[in-house]
């Protein structure tokens, strides 16, 4: 079996955060930041040397691979802000209707800036993935 291919790492979340070039790119990744670091009461670890992961979950599918991850975390992507909501959004539906302008992949929900989406809603979201 072959190992994740992002693992987590000792970098720094703030530098990394701190170096992203674009303002308004860095104050919506600080706020999410600050957001998930509220809601999850857990301290960030970087992944890579993109991602900012909240919490540790181990997981193993039926085929037998398993590995290490992180409960939340979130991504500054050329195309957009990548959060990861590891439980995937069939159950956000009503949600997802209120949340705002995005798109979602199996467990990836994509934004373009964060005044595009309701923020209580997405609390809401991190809230119920964590405790799921």
């Amino acid at each position: 079996m072959s190992e994740n291919k992002t693992q987590k790492t000792n970098a720094s979340v703030i530098d990394f955060l701190n170096s992203i070039p674009d303002e308004k790119k860095r104050q919506d990744c600080l706020t999410v930041f600050e957001i998930m670091r509220q809601v999850t009461g857990l301290e960030p670890k970087m992944w890579g040397a993109s991602i900012v992961g909240f919490g540790d979950v181990h997981y193993k599918y039926a085929s037998g691979r398993e590995g290490d991850w992180f409960k939340v975390g979130f991504s500054p992507r050329k195309q957009n802000l990548t959060l990861y909501i590891m439980d995937g959004f069939p159950r956000y539906q009503s949600l997802l209707a209120d949340l705002g302008k995005h798109k979602t992949g199996v467990s990836c929900l994509y934004i373009n800036k964060l005044a595009d989406v309701n923020l209580d809603v997405l609390r809401e979201m991190i809230a119920q993935s964590i405790a799921s």
